[in-house]
């Protein structure tokens, strides 16, 4: 029987124009270290990769250095999709750069149109002087607060340009707008690619307290040795109150198979591994910001094993 191929997770970057969208996808590829992205945006324009990054293009494709690769994709990106799931070998990863006025969400339920790819997350970028004046703006406020409202965690960027009581209106005004969506300050849309994407968990990070590459995000690992409900085990990471961005983990399942946990802001997913996993019992935890209460989430997976005792 010929093995099922691997599933592709998709992250949809969306935001309106100007917000930091293309940078934040430059900024991905030079920490892809050995990933293999795949790169959609909807049309080349203006060349959305830094030009050291690329090894060689064409009309539709740039093929950028460490195997990643950018396609546009026009007015057909279920064509697109279908093309780069023929790939040998296939991307590790594929990121959606939506255009400035595109509906992320729509763009994220189309991808699954094609069985091989799963929706991993929707980030949409804000430009932190700009997104309250279009969001109450009457032409545009329709197209900004759906974007926000889309988002498994919303990149407040360019913060770096606003006073912090501004900062702090655009807060709550956010609050109001896309509650209980995960909410992170960038500046130049610097942000570090497991927080975002964790598409597997990095040797790197099998280490408590790791501090990724930039200084205001932080990682722990649960370490848990004992048969574990994944599904409940997920709910609760994508609880709020412990503020996480990402997690990504294999643990073992109640029925004794083993299963990926992973979460992206509150969108969470628990799946039974068809092939086997090395790194079993160890969840990957990334918070922006605050250092992570390790206690609290300890005594929540205290919980969950106890209610199954």
């Amino acid at each position: 029987m010929k093995d099922t191929p691997a599933p592709i997770p998709v992250t949809v970057i969306g935001g309106y124009l100007g917000a930091g969208k293309t940078t934040l996808v430059n900024n991905l590829l030079r920490q892809a270290d050995g990933l293999r992205l795949a790169i959609l945006v909807n049309e080349f324009g203006e060349l959305p990769i830094d030009a050291d990054l690329i090894e060689s293009r064409d009309e539709n494709v740039i093929n950028i250095a460490g195997g990643c690769i950018c396609c546009s994709y026009g007015s057909d990106l279920i064509e697109a999709l279908r093309t780069l799931e023929k790939l040998d070998p296939a991307p590790d990863h594929l990121l959606i750069e939506a255009s400035g006025v595109a509906l992320p969400d729509v763009i994220a339920q189309s991808t699954t149109l094609i069985t091989r790819y799963t929706v991993d997350g929707i980030v949409v970028l804000a430009d932190a002087d700009l997104v309250r004046r279009h969001g109450t703006d009457k032409y545009l406020a329709g197209t900004i607060i759906h974007q926000l409202g889309a988002a498994d965690i919303v990149l407040l960027n360019k913060v770096d340009l606003s006073c912090p009581g501004t900062i702090q209106e655009i807060r709550h005004w956010l609050g109001d707008v896309c509650k209980d969506t995960h909410i992170v300050e960038t500046v130049k849309s610097k942000i570090s690619l497991p927080a975002l994407l964790g598409t597997r968990v990095e040797p790197l990070l099998l280490n408590s307290d790791h501090n990724l590459p930039h200084a205001d995000h932080h990682s722990v690992v649960l370490s848990i040795d004992r048969p574990i409900d994944p599904h409940i085990l997920a709910e609760c990471l994508s609880d709020t109150t412990f503020g996480l961005v990402r997690t990504k983990g294999f643990v073992t399942g109640l029925d004794g198979r083993t299963y990926m946990v992973q979460t992206v802001g509150q969108r969470c997913a628990a799946a039974a591994m068809s092939q086997p996993v090395e790194a079993i019992g160890y969840i990957v935890c990334i918070r922006c910001g605050d250092v992570i209460d390790r206690d609290a989430l300890l005594a929540m997976v205290g919980e969950v094993q106890a209610a199954v005792d």
